[in-house]
């Protein structure tokens, strides 16, 4: 989101969203290309994806979870709240590599919450602050800046290094969800079956660390513009 202060569109600002929007659009685009191959392929595991992560899931000591499906493409989930397994429709009912390979690092995820893995649980803690600092910042750095209240911009900056916190805390969740799928897929299916489910989980990570990447730089660049002042 640009900032205006009353002198046109902020150049930095400008640089760093430029700079977001290409990661973040080479990263859909890598992995709508990723699944799309591999969507293609079936997998060597019986049954369809929602089939295999259930089996994941009894094995991971996560037997309780549900599953069920949601609506849209790569929409797929794990949700504490209600202890599902939200599946997209086409890997809730497909078999290909790349839909088991997504229902089984969802998976991974439930099996994250069963046993207490600790970058999960820290990330879960981080949601409801999270939630507030991502919805809150912008409005309280352009308050503090308009306003020339140092002591706003600086909540501001602390506000989104929080959310940063939460983005690069999500990293080993995602990695390690991934690991699971992979070695539970390496174990009962084929080597295509791996490789394939490396590449799409792979592809999948890379959007997190592009997201990641994208919101260090931003506030590297809020550091270097407001920190320690409250005016411009």
């Amino acid at each position: 989101m640009p900032l205006y202060f009353g002198y046109g569109v902020d150049a930095g600002y400008l640089l760093v969203a430029l700079a977001a929007l290409v990661l973040g659009m080479a990263a859909q685009g890598y992995i709508k290309s990723t699944y799309r191959k591999w969507s293609r392929v079936d997998a060597g595991i019986v049954g369809t994806g929602a089939d295999v992560a259930r089996r994941m899931l009894a094995e991971g000591g996560a037997s309780g979870v549900g599953i069920t499906r949601v609506a849209g493409s790569l929409t797929d989930h794990y949700d504490p709240r209600d202890n599902r397994l939200h599946l997209s429709d086409d890997n809730y009912r497909g078999a290909s590599v790349a839909s088991v390979a997504v229902a089984c690092h969802e998976a991974g995820h439930a099996i994250q919450a069963a046993r207490g893995f600790f970058p999960y649980r820290v990330r879960t803690m981080l949601v409801p602050v999270v939630n507030i600092a991502e919805g809150s910042w912008m409005l309280v750095l352009l308050a503090g800046v308009m306003l020339s209240i140092g002591g706003l911009v600086q909540l501001a900056i602390v506000l989104f290094a929080v959310a940063v916190l939460f983005q690069l805390v999500t990293l080993p969740v995602e990695i390690d969800a991934s690991r699971r799928a992979v070695a539970f897929l390496s174990s009962r299916g084929s080597g295509l079956d791996e490789r394939g489910a490396r590449a799409v989980l792979t592809a999948a990570a890379l959007t997190y660390v592009a997201a990641a990447l994208t919101s260090i730089m931003q506030l590297v660049y809020l550091l270097g513009r407001y920190g320690g002042r409250g005016d411009d």
